[in-house]
């Protein structure tokens, strides 16, 4: 009775391996979703990446905003190794657990068809109609066991499988313990991008309303020159009309008859204007090719800003339009509505450095 009370116990853990197997099931399938969910983020900080090789000119440069999104594609491929790694561990314990319970239900069943014949040969008696005699009824039976092979046999079931379960249960822990751990590690890692780019959009921001205060200043100038410009062609214009004056004086006062055709005080005094008037033109002439080299010089510096300013546009706009994918990180799918619908023009959102850049753009 001893041995038929320890078959009864031993049957009851076969139970024990299947409710392993559902709890390991599903925390199999909770990694696989998170190891899907990290797609996602995947897709996303290489869209920024790939958003922001369209920088030009001075902005093709390695930030922190880059650094952080290069730390993010690492932070994530390592957590989608650290989940599969979970997964196949998972995989092979269901595998294990699934041989265990096997193993114990047939080891269960054994015992209870011999449970039901004990039962039935207790029932006998004296007066049982099937009983009769047998042909050598005291030999032993091929590939019989001996009481303790029985007992070694199942307890070593037993002990299989409350290890099996002991480490399907540190295993599940471990699972639970990798996905918090990676889901918090990508949370972390997305706040600290997240915070370079809204950094580097303020940087920005700050170079680019400096570069529009210079083109305004640029511009600025540029006008006073072309007036001085202006004033100094005007003038010009005025002395070689005085020139053509004198010079016609002069050359009038030639054809004078005779002794008429002296040096007398208006001819020395036509000739001292002749060359006050040809010293005055000529350093207008310097001056206005001065200020007109000047102007050139203003024009090319206005260039280079206007090219920066279309540069820090540019990326200020591909790095809104980042942040604006980043979103679907933290917003609903079925909630998502791009805030920014293209490289030049914003929607549903005021944002005003960007404003101007865009009208820069246009």
């Amino acid at each position: 009775m001893h041995h038929i009370r320890s078959a009864r116990r031993r049957g009851s853990s076969a139970m024990r391996p299947t409710t392993r197997l559902k709890a390991g099931a599903q925390m199999k399938e909770s990694a696989e979703k998170n190891l899907q969910a990290k797609n996602l983020p995947l897709d996303v900080a290489i869209e920024c990446l790939t958003l922001r090789d369209s920088r030009r000119d001075i902005d093709v440069v390695k930030d922190p905003v880059e650094e952080e999104l290069h730390k993010e594609v690492e932070a994530i491929d390592a957590t989608k190794k650290a989940l599969q790694q979970k997964i196949s561990q998972a995989f092979e314990k269901l595998c294990l657990l699934q041989e265990v319970r096997q193993q114990l239900n047939s080891d269960h069943r054994d015992k209870m068809e011999t449970l039901d014949i004990d039962r039935g040969c207790l029932s006998l008696n004296l007066k049982s109609p099937n009983i009769s005699l047998k042909i050598n009824p005291t030999r032993v039976p091929d590939n019989s066991s001996s009481l303790q092979q029985w007992d070694d046999f199942s307890q070593f079931n037993k002990n299989r499988a409350e290890a099996e379960m002991k480490e399907a249960t540190e295993l599940r822990e471990a699972i639970a313990l990798t996905i918090a751990e990676t889901n918090n590690e990508l949370e972390a890692q997305r706040v600290a991008t997240e915070f370079a780019f809204r950094k580097r959009l303020r940087e920005m921001e700050k170079v680019y309303s400096e570069l529009k205060w210079q083109e305004k200043n640029t511009l600025q100038e540029i006008a006073e020159l072309q007036e001085d410009i202006r004033h100094l062609e005007e003038d010009l214009h005025r002395k070689l009309l005085n020139l053509k004056l004198c010079h016609t004086r002069l050359e009038s006062r030639t054809y004078r008859p005779n002794v008429e055709l002296c040096r007398d005080q208006a001819q020395y005094g036509l000739t001292d204007e002749v060359h006050q008037l040809e010293e005055t033109i000529a350093a207008l002439k310097q001056k206005l090719a001065q200020a007109q080299d000047a102007l050139d010089a203003l024009y090319k510096h206005l260039a280079r800003l206007q090219a920066d300013i279309a540069c820090k546009a540019n990326s200020m706009l591909l790095d809104t339009k980042c942040m604006d994918t980043r979103r679907k990180l933290t917003v609903p799918a079925e909630k998502f509505m791009p805030e920014v619908d293209t490289f030049t023009r914003t929607t549903n959102r005021t944002l005003s450095p960007l404003k101007s850049c865009q009208l820069d753009l246009a």
